[in-house]
């Protein structure tokens, strides 16, 4: 692999990211990027590095190493992804060529959500209230909320096209809050590629993408010459819960001379709440799986997770809180609420500094019950406030199966694993049944991704070998969820060789 190794080197200054007056601390993750034993530049505050401080430096090395396809990169610090972001295209190796005919053009789509409000003062907000935050005002393609809103209709991003021609659209997901379905009228979509991991062409009406997906999306010009709308709009499946009900659109146009219907055509997207329409898409993703493009799904498990990941609340003083009830809301993976160290865990780790985390995140949730019931024992709502990570030697074959409980809401989460890319093999709605659901996996081509939505009271399972030394983050990307607790790291140990050994950190690592 380290034939093929590129090395980027970025600087970093910290930036005004979200008020004029005042300074926003920041850090740059390269989403999906591996990092081969080089977790220094991975980016997440307090788990690799500390917060980069406004007119400070910070020399980051992306290195890549086996991706291929569309990734993206955003600041990870607090909600401030919603500031600073922007898509990663990786190429073929020079010599070689797509798995599919090369598109006549190839266009970045990237959704994004934006509030009338500065971000991180909705953040803060609803930290200091304990409920949810305020609803966004506008979901964005390109930057633009597009025509059905009464602020950007002469800035819609337009996608002009050759009747005949193929494009290549390379999306990622920036909405903070939200999973999205995305289509265009009168289309169909081809899903090529999913976390700069191919797949078997997957031709559909519509997509589903989470929070912190990319994926390369083929759509050919084969309709009449005319205007069409692309459209993405929130799956929000919580039930009694405010949500960004909007639409936001661009627009596909045709080159050459018509007369343009007006208004241009929808397309139809789920109903917002359509949990099957969103997993049945996603559960039909493939890998190629072929000579050119293997996989190696881990057969023998070393190391075994099963995760209940759940919104829960902590009780206040005189129910004065805003969550349910006068609570406060949290989350929690294994009734563990994660709680930020005053020091990244990847520099006690690496200097042995002790009292920082604990090595003990549990591979079993503290009591078993029906997870995903319709009415919950009010003090399982509860959990255990904690700075706990995994332990993986060298190696290790791992397969976590994420399971999502009911507690105070059922929703869906996307969780995102840095270092790694990992196998879905299995997923399914209701609670995981370990003696059936296991013989039903998919070892033979499942997809490859490095961020996996698990389904509104249901479960996924995933497996990676862990050949990538360090401490990585793995988190869920709705952002409230992350910020209220959502998280937990592995700590990879090295192993044997040069190869296998983590790289000391830069000389310019920001100061704690």
């Amino acid at each position: 692999m380290a034939s093929f190794m590129k090395i980027f080197v970025l600087h970093i200054l910290g930036l005004l990211l979200w008020s004029s007056i005042v300074a926003a601390k920041t850090h740059r993750h390269t989403h999906g990027v591996k990092m081969p034993r080089n977790p220094w530049s991975d980016g997440p505050e307090y788990i690799t590095q500390c917060p980069i401080q406004p007119g400070h430096n910070f020399t980051q090395t992306v290195i890549l190493s086996t991706e291929e396809g569309t990734l993206w990169w955003h600041a990870h610090s607090d909600w401030t992804r919603n500031t600073v972001h922007g898509a990663i295209v990786i190429y073929p190796k020079k010599g070689t060529s797509y798995p599919f005919p090369k598109p006549y053009a190839e266009i970045p789509v990237i959704l994004g959500e934006w509030w009338k409000s500065q971000t991180m003062a909705i953040q803060e907000e609803a930290l200091a209230t304990g409920g949810d935050p305020n609803v966004s005002d506008a979901y964005t393609i390109n930057g633009q909320p597009g025509d059905l809103y009464p602020c950007s209709r002469s800035d819609t991003f337009k996608l002009k096209v050759k009747q005949g021609k193929t494009y290549l659209l390379r999306m990622v997901n920036n909405v903070l809050q939200d999973l999205n379905f995305f289509a265009i009228a009168n289309h169909k979509l081809t899903v090529v590629a999913v976390d700069a991991s191919y797949v078997k062409p997957l031709t559909v009406d519509y997509i589903t993408i989470s929070p912190g997906q990319a994926m390369d999306v083929l759509l050919v010009a084969n309709q009449q010459k005319n205007h069409y709308y692309m459209a993405a709009k929130a799956y929000e499946s919580v039930f009694n819960i405010s949500y960004d009900n909007t639409t936001t659109t661009a627009l596909v146009e045709y080159i050459g001379n018509y007369t343009a219907s007006s208004p241009p055509s929808l397309p139809y997207l789920p109903l917002y709440n359509d949990t099957s329409a969103s997993v049945n898409f996603t559960g039909r993703l493939r890998s190629l799986a072929s000579k050119r493009y293997p996989i190696s799904v881990p057969t023998n498990i070393t190391n075994k997770y099963f995760v209940t990941v759940s919104v829960n609340t902590f009780p206040c003083a005189n129910n004065s809180c805003a969550g349910p009830n006068g609570t406060r809301l949290s989350a929690s993976l294994n009734n563990i609420s994660f709680q930020n160290p005053t020091i990244d865990i990847l520099q006690a780790y690496y200097k042995k500094i002790g009292h920082v985390y604990d090595d003990d995140f549990p591979t079993f949730p503290p009591v078993l019950f029906n997870f995903t019931a319709d009415y919950q024992y009010l003090p399982y709502e509860i959990p255990e406030k904690g700075t706990k990570v995994g332990v993986l030697k060298y190696n290790a074959t791992v397969e976590i199966v994420f399971q999502s409980t009911n507690l105070v809401g059922g929703t869906d989460h996307p969780m995102h694993l840095h270092g790694y890319s990992f196998y879905v093999v299995g997923w399914g709605l209701g609670n995981f049944d370990p003696n059936k659901d296991p013989l039903k996996y998919n070892l033979v081509d499942p997809p490859l991704q490095n961020t996996i939505a698990v389904p509104k009271n249901g479960w996924t399972a995933i497996r990676f070998q862990a050949d990538n030394p360090g401490v990585w983050f793995l988190h869920c990307h709705i952002d409230r969820h992350m910020t209220w607790g959502m998280d937990m790291a592995f700590i990879v140990k090295n192993g044997r060789g040069p190869e296998a050994q983590l790289l000391p950190p830069p000389p310019d690592m920001p100061p704690c």
